[in-house]
C-alpha cells in the first residue's frame, strides 16, 4: 500500500534552514507528481509546494517563493523540501502528499517550529 514518511523537522531560530524529506513506497513514484502541505495549530491545512513527476516543473505558495525549494530523487523514491530564511509563521506540521486517480495519500507529518 502507499506509504509516505516525512522526516527532518525540528526547532530552529528565525533565519535558519531545514531540509524536510519524504520517503515514498507502495506506488510507482516516478510517475506521480508530489506536493508538500502544512498545517499550523488552529488553522486549515494549506498547500506549500508541488513538483511534477519528472522534477522539471515546480509551483509554490506565494509566501514561500524564493525561500523554499522542492526537489525529488526518483532513483530513491524521495521528495525534499529545502526551507531557508525560516520565519515564525512557517511553524506548522508539514505533510507530504500524493494524488492518485481514486484517492490522495498523506504522511504522518513532521513538526517544524521556528522560534527565538
Amino acid at each position: 500500500q502507499v506509504h509516505l514518511v516525512e522526516s527532518g523537522g525540528g526547532l530552529v531560530e528565525p533565519g535558519e534552514s531545514l531540509r524536510l524529506s519524504c520517503a515514498a513506497s507502495g506506488f510507482i513514484f516516478r510517475t506521480y507528481d508530489m506536493s508538500w502541505y502544512r498545517q499550523a495549530l488552529g488553522k486549515e491545512r494549506e498547500f506549500v509546494a508541488w513538483i511534477d513527476s519528472s522534477g522539471r516543473r515546480r509551483n509554490y505558495q506565494d509566501s514561500v517563493k524564493g525561500r523554499f525549494s522542492i526537489s525529488r530523487d526518483n532513483s530513491k523514491n524521495m521528495v525534499y523540501l529545502q526551507m531557508n530564511s525560516l520565519k515564525p509563521e512557517d511553524t506548522a506540521v508539514y505533510y507530504c502528499r500524493v494524488q492518485h486517480p481514486a484517492s490522495q495519500y498523506w504522511g504522518q507529518g513532521t513538526q517544524v517550529t521556528v522560534s527565538s
